[in-house]
C-alpha cells in the first residue's frame, strides 16, 4: 500500500492521445483561452466603467465573468504547457490546488446563477419592492455568500481527499479531478462519498430554486405584455447560460462516474473539458448579444477606441 506522503507527483494519462496533434491542439487551445480572456474582460470592463450598469443583475453578471477567468486560470496555463511537453505530470500540492480551483469555479457558477434567478424573480414578480429587496447592501452580502459558501465547501472536500491513502499516482484525465483521486484510494472513501452527496444535494437545491423561480416568472410574465418583454430580454439569456453550464457539467460528471472504458481517449478528453471551454466563452457572448444596455455600451466603447486609434 502506498501512503499519500510518498507521492510527489501525479501522472496525467489523458495526454496519451494528444502526442500526434500537439501543435494543432496547442494553437486551438491558445486561441480558445485568448477568446475567453477577451470576451470576459471586455464584459467586466464594460460593466465597471458604465455607472448605468451598476445594478444587481449586471453586478451578478460581472461576477459570473470574473469566476470564468478564475476557473479557466486553474486549467489552461498548465494544459497549454503540457501539450508541448513530453512529460505530463503535476505535483501533489499542485494537483489538489487545481482540484480546488476547478471545483470552486463550478460551484460558484451555480451560486451566481441562483442569485440571478432570484434577482429576475423579484424584478418581474415584485417590481414595486425591487429597490428595497435588492438594495446595495443586500446585493453585496449575496455576492459575498455566493463566493464564500463554495470556497469553504470545497475546502472540506479537498481536505478529506488529501487524507486518503492512495494505491497509485495515475489520473486518467487532462487535469486533476477529485473523483479521479478518490478512485485510486486504498483506504475507505465512505466519508468522501457522504460529503460528496451532501455537496451534490446542496447544489441540486440551487437548481430546484432556479426552476421554482422560473415557474413563478413564467406565470407572472404571461399576465402582461410588459412582463413578457422583460422576460424575453433579461431571463432568456440567463436560461441559456444555465443550460450551457448544467449540460457541460453533467457531461463531465456523468462520464467520470459511469462512462464506458470502450470510449476513445479523444472523446473522453473532449467531454472532460466541456465545462471549462463552453460556459466561459458563451456566457458573456450570450449576455453581450441579447442585453440591450450591454450591447449598446460595448458598441459605443468599440467606436470610441477605434476613433482614438485612428488619431
Amino acid at each position: 500500500m502506498t501512503n499519500t506522503s510518498s507521492i510527489v507527483v501525479f501522472s496525467l494519462s489523458g495526454f496519451s492521445d494528444t502526442v500526434n496533434h500537439r501543435v494543432t491542439l496547442f494553437s486551438l487551445t491558445l486561441l480558445c483561452y485568448s477568446l475567453i480572456l477577451l470576451v470576459n474582460v471586455s464584459l467586466i470592463l464594460t460593466i465597471i466603467l458604465d455607472r448605468n450598469l451598476h445594478e444587481p443583475m449586471y453586478i451578478f453578471l460581472c461576477n459570473l465573468c470574473i469566476n470564468g477567468l478564475y476557473g479557466t486560470a486553474g486549467f489552461y496555463p498548465k494544459f497549454v504547457f503540457d501539450l508541448l511537453s513530453d512529460i505530463h505530470v503535476i505535483s501533489y500540492v499542485g494537483c489538489f490546488l487545481q482540484v480546488y480551483v476547478i471545483y470552486t469555479y463550478a460551484t460558484i457558477d451555480f451560486s451566481i446563477l441562483a442569485l440571478m434567478a432570484y434577482d429576475r424573480y423579484v424584478a418581474i414578480c415584485r417590481p414595486l419592492e425591487y429597490r428595497s429587496v435588492m438594495s446595495v447592501r443586500r446585493t453585496a452580502v449575496l455576492v459575498c455568500l455566493s463566493w464564500l459558501a463554495p470556497l469553504l465547501c470545497q475546502v472540506m472536500v479537498v481536505t478529506l481527499t488529501s487524507t486518503l491513502k492512495l494505491c497509485g499516482s495515475t489520473i486518467q484525465k487532462l487535469y486533476c479531478e477529485n473523483w479521479s483521486i478518490v478512485k485510486i484510494a486504498c483506504s475507505t472513501t465512505r466519508a468522501n462519498d457522504i460529503v460528496g452527496l451532501i455537496v451534490v444535494a446542496f447544489y441540486c437545491g440551487h437548481v430546484l430554486f432556479i426552476v421554482y423561480s422560473y415557474v413563478r416568472l413564467v406565470k407572472s410574465a404571461l399576465k402582461s405584455r410588459e412582463g413578457r418583454r422583460k422576460f424575453m430580454q433579461t431571463c432568456v439569456p440567463h436560461l441559456l447560460c444555465l443550460l450551457n453550464v448544467t449540460a457541460a457539467l453533467l457531461f463531465d460528471v456523468m462520464y467520470s462516474r459511469y462512462g464506458s472504458a470502450s470510449v476513445s481517449q479523444s472523446v473522453k478528453n473532449f467531454m472532460a473539458i466541456q465545462f471549462l471551454m463552453m460556459p466561459p466563452i458563451l456566457n458573456p457572448v450570450i449576455y453581450g448579444l441579447i442585453l440591450t444596455k450591454i450591447r449598446f455600451r460595448m458598441i459605443t466603447l468599440c467606436m470610441m477606441a477605434r476613433q482614438r486609434f485612428k488619431l
